[in-house]
């Protein structure tokens, strides 16, 4: 989202004409709006104009191998130690990007923070899932997006204030340093012990959540009965390989992973649009965050009253409408009230996705769908800053390209078996069996 704020569209004139024409050896830039930009500070106009863009899709490009990369590395070596070295190269890198000095080091730190950011989200969001029962996984799936959302309304108000995008920058990167304050006490996944045959690690942690709950189970009992589901005859380590060798699984992840980059493309690159349109570009994009996070909350109800395909379809449908009536309203309040509603839902689907991946595929393969599904979010959210640049060839064009995605994605999403109240997967087998006639694990 900072690449609104740190490359935004700028007017400028030319010292030769005085007009805005290209090529211009001496840009004069409207500084009314922001002091410094990336595109003032590197003359990114003109020809150069996409390298501005550029920055957003390379960001794009480290989230993409981040997300795979951590996700493999959470799978083989814990979901825990990859999560802090993520957060380290996040903080690191976002103050760097702040004193780049040339073009071409601030693009380096921007894949550097992608691919940190990536590995943050596929980790964080692992652990989470399989330490929370079937209960609650609804409410805490949807609650782990909202810190997302108030950052995102933060940015406008930071912008605000630091309109020189070097300090913008350096002010953003400060709150990767909470994390670190907080998980190096973050508990190893149980789950992941149990899978790997660190019973005994397992064991303590669950005690010590058990204590805190104040719940009295049978700690033992039950670490021996999910072990016993590892060690069978079936049971496997499975790798990114394993979604595709087999036909349902290689089904479900090529279906949930159109999901994700279907939802990755309309909200980063519609949210980008909104920061374009006439108006406010403050007051636009933290309304836009604004719809964001009220997305979040009302998938909440949204989850636990609708089947998880019910709310993916309805709001994949809801989002491409918008934007298809996006196409004939000419720019101003109503089109900047189109765009919001497709921004928030997109988010809507983004949120249940992230839970339906997670419910969707076993614990063995389970970081590895998350993350392959993240690195295709990747890919729509890079093409997404160039679809934007279509405006100067026609203002219908942006809305039309944003909306085919969704609407194609409806009709995909009627492929996948539904997992609402049913419990988390453990072996490949489980995975291969779901959502067939058989071997279908129990609902509460």
């Amino acid at each position: 989202m900072g690449v609104i704020f740190y490359a935004p569209r700028v007017s400028y004139i030319c010292a030769d004409t005085n007009a805005e024409t290209c090529p211009c050896s001496k840009p004069i830039y409207d500084t009314s709006v922001f002091t410094n930009t990336i595109t003032m500070e590197w003359n990114l106009i003109c020809k150069k104009k996409w390298l501005a863009n550029l920055t957003q899709t390379l960001f794009q490009v480290g989230v993409l191998f981040g997300s795979v990369f951590f996700g493999m590395a959470a799978d083989r070596y814990g979901r825990r130690n990859p999560c802090i070295v993520a957060v380290i190269i996040q903080l690191t890198m976002s103050m760097a990007s702040a004193y780049a000095t040339n073009y071409v080091f601030f693009c380096i730190t921007r894949i550097f923070i992608g691919s940190a950011v990536g590995g943050t989200m596929v980790t964080t969001f692992v652990i989470l899932m399989e330490f929370i029962g079937n209960k609650n996984r609804d409410v805490i799936s949807a609650l782990y997006h909202v810190p997302f959302n108030i950052g995102h309304m933060m940015l406008p108000l930071i912008a605000y204030y630091y309109r020189d995008y070097k300090k913008f920058l350096l002010v953003v990167s400060i709150p990767s340093a909470i994390p670190l304050c907080y998980f190096c006490f973050l508990p190893e996944s149980a789950r992941w012990l149990i899978a790997v045959n660190r019973t005994d690690e397992a064991i303590a942690i669950l005690k010590k959540e058990a204590k805190i709950s104040k719940r009295q189970v049978d700690i033992h009992k039950e670490v021996a009965t999910y072990a016993k589901t590892l060690t069978g005859p079936n049971a496997q380590k499975g790798n990114l390989a394993d979604l595709f060798r087999t036909p349902n699984l290689r089904r479900n992840i090529i279906c949930m992973s159109f999901n994700w980059m279907t939802c990755s493309y309309c909200f980063y690159g519609v949210t980008q649009y909104v920061g374009h349109l006439s108006g406010n570009i403050f007051i636009n994009v933290a309304a836009s965050g604004g719809v964001a996070l009220f997305g979040a909350f009302t998938s909440i109800p949204l989850m636990r009253a609708c089947a998880r395909k019910t709310v993916v379809v309805l709001f994949h449908f809801l989002c491409a409408a918008c934007l298809f009536a996006l196409m004939f309203v000419p720019e101003g309040n109503l089109s900047v009230i189109l765009a919001c509603t497709g921004v928030v839902s997109s988010f809507i689907v983004f949120v249940v996705v992230y839970l339906y991946c997670s419910e969707l595929f076993p614990t063995v393969v389970r970081n590895a769908a998350v993350g392959f599904s993240s690195m295709m979010a990747r890919v729509g959210s890079m093409v997404a800053p160039f679809v934007i640049n279509g405006a100067d060839i026609a203002h219908w064009l942006p809305p039309l390209a944003f909306a085919i995605l969704p609407l194609v994605a409806c009709w995909v999403t009627f492929l996948l078996p539904e997992t609402k109240d049913c419990e988390l997967l453990t072996t490949l087998e489980e995975g291969e069996n779901f959502g067939k006639n058989i071997a279908n694990k129990p609902k509460k």
